[in-house]
């Protein structure tokens, strides 16, 4: 259960940075994105026992909770990733309207 409140913290953090910049609140935007990779690698650290503890020979059961709360990591690591571009987009937009 802490995978997927990780994942989603992470998640919502990123999305919020995303707000902020287009905002123009670029220092609130990068301290959103530093929670939001905190937050994954939080939830990275969890994912990492759980691999180890399943030793790949399926000793885990899988349910749908842990299989969302995946999903919920897989996402917010792709909506970092995106973040980071588009935060800079911004960036560079505001630049270039300030001049």
């Amino acid at each position: 259960m802490e995978l997927l409140v990780f994942a989603g913290s992470a998640r919502s953090s990123a999305l919020m940075a995303l707000q902020q910049a287009r905002a123009g609140d670029f220092a609130a935007s990068a301290e959103q994105m530093a929670e939001s990779k905190q937050a994954v690698k939080r939830a990275h650290h969890i994912q990492t026992q759980l691999i180890g503890l399943d030793e790949g020979c399926g000793k885990l059961p899988i349910n749908l909770i842990t299989v969302h709360a995946q999903d919920h990591l897989m996402n917010a690591m792709v909506i970092q990733d995106l973040a980071v571009d588009m935060i800079e987009l911004y960036r560079r937009q505001a630049q270039q309207e300030a001049h």
